[in-house]
């Protein structure tokens, strides 16, 4: 029976051999594959990786995710701008006042007439109609205007970059080449809302009087910001100090999972809370922990943990953007900025006694996988992680530190130079540092 059935199948397989075929296909997967277009798949790859970095470029730098209707349509910001002579309400903002409010303008978009009497000094850093020519040729980071068809300018809105580029100040200071991702520690945003002559938004959000916002808004300083106020409006902490923190990078992201001093979720997360719940474009954004009327009052109350706008303008940008940031390097600091030497003796402290390299896993300089902390953990107060979900600290990546030293060190700068940081874990975790591993190290965190 066994020999009947094998001669069977055999007779089979001849009868399929016979079956005429079309001339000219080819079965075989092997060969097909080589007779193939030469466009494959991985061209596919290539041509896609290609298209989501330029659109995701455009989108970091230009997009305001609609946010003109909050703060031009609502605050009536670009009022102030233009001040009285122009159409809108006091003085104006010149040049000069937008850099000392950390404003940046980039060269490459400033018309090559405006830079050179620019350079020449024959145009006025204090005139608002300066100002006005700059947001027309599109040349301030971060800040876009809407202009009529008689371009006179009738509100304006924000992108990504206004807190997250800064320029090189290669023209002069505060006008340069755009350095994305790097955190613009000069930016006064408390500065820049309070110019509005409308801040109702605000005070009917959370419930506080004009003096109230501008309280808080005045306690930030350069540099810092507070992406929790308009969830559990708590704008100072008990020690009276603001709430706000510095400014986190947006480079050297890949590779690393949540984004943020305190987590709260990865990078696509936060872009599309801080699209539609900072910025205030219009978008879709669903995160039903911030219906907690307990831990988070104001968003509850205002229905943050599920909104929806029609049309949605953020949604469908958030995969490119999420792809241009993670393509974003780490600066290397400059050359002679640190000790050669010392730094390498540093980086066999910062893998051994000192026991960095436990949370700050090289070449992540963080960890890979859920890499959260609680305050207890790290020898400082939990203040800020409580305003976040999970009640822990993020193990902030370490390359391009030298970038973040303006400002201090850690969410709130409360270490004032790498000195501080290493003294504070010596302390807290009882390493007993000599004086010289102390200088070697600082040297190693210099050199990432």
């Amino acid at each position: 029976m066994r020999n009947l059935r094998s001669v069977g199948i055999l007779v089979v397989a001849l009868a399929l051999a016979c079956i005429p075929r079309p001339k000219g296909v080819e079965t075989n997967p092997a060969s097909k594959t080589q007779q193939a277009p030469r466009e494959e798949f991985d061209d596919k790859i290539s041509d896609n990786a290609k298209d989501l970095f330029d659109r995701g470029r455009t989108i970091f730098r230009w997009d305001t995710f609609g946010s003109e209707a909050f703060w031009g349509g609502k605050l009536q910001l670009h009022r102030a701008i233009l001040g009285q002579k122009l159409g809108g309400v006091g003085a104006g903002l010149t040049p000069n006042q937008a850099l000392k409010a950390g404003l940046k303008a980039d060269v490459a978009r400033v018309p090559k007439l405006l830079v050179e009497v620019m350079r020449e000094g024959s145009v006025s850093f204090d005139s608002p109609e300066t100002t006005l020519e700059l947001l027309r040729a599109d040349a301030v980071v971060g800040v876009r205007g809407v202009f009529d068809k008689d371009k006179n300018l009738i509100s304006v809105g924000i992108t990504c970059a206004l807190c997250h580029s800064t320029v090189d100040d290669s023209f002069m200071k505060g006008i340069g080449r755009r350095l994305d991702g790097w955190p613009n520690r000069d930016l006064n945003v408390g500065a820049v809302a309070g110019m509005a002559p409308d801040l109702r938004a605000f005070m009917d959000l959370l419930h506080v009087d004009e003096a109230t916002v501008r309280k808080v808004l005045s306690a930030w300083g350069p540099g810092r910001y507070d992406a929790e106020l308009n969830l559990d409006g708590k704008g100072f902490r008990p020690d009276g100090k603001s709430a706000a923190t510095v400014i986190p990078a947006a480079f050297g992201l890949a590779g690393q999972n949540l984004h943020t001093y305190t987590g709260w979720g990865a990078i696509p997360y936060w872009n599309a809370y801080v699209a539609n719940l900072q910025m205030y474009g219009q978008g879709t954004f669903f995160d039903p922990r911030l219906s907690d009327k307990a831990k988070f009052p104001v968003a509850a109350r205002a229905g943050f943990g599920n909104k929806r706008s029609s049309p949605d303008l953020v949604t469908e940008k958030l995969a490119a953007l999420h792809y241009y940031q993670l393509a974003i390097p780490a600066p290397k600091p400059p050359e002679g900025s640190y000790d050669r030497a010392a730094a390498e003796r540093g980086r066999m402290v910062f893998n051994g006694k000192a026991r960095c390299a436990g949370c700050h896993v090289p070449p992540l300089y963080s960890e890979p996988g859920w890499a959260m902390h609680t305050g207890r953990e790290i020898g400082i107060d939990d203040f800020q992680a409580n305003r976040s979900p999970d009640g822990r600290y993020r193990t902030t990546p370490l390359r391009g530190l030298f970038v973040r030293a303006k400002g201090g060190f850690y969410h709130d700068g409360r270490f004032a130079d790498y000195a501080a940081v290493v003294n504070h874990y010596d302390g807290v975790f009882k390493l007993s540092l000599a004086g010289a591993e102390k200088t070697d190290l600082v040297e190693f965190l210099k050199s990432l």
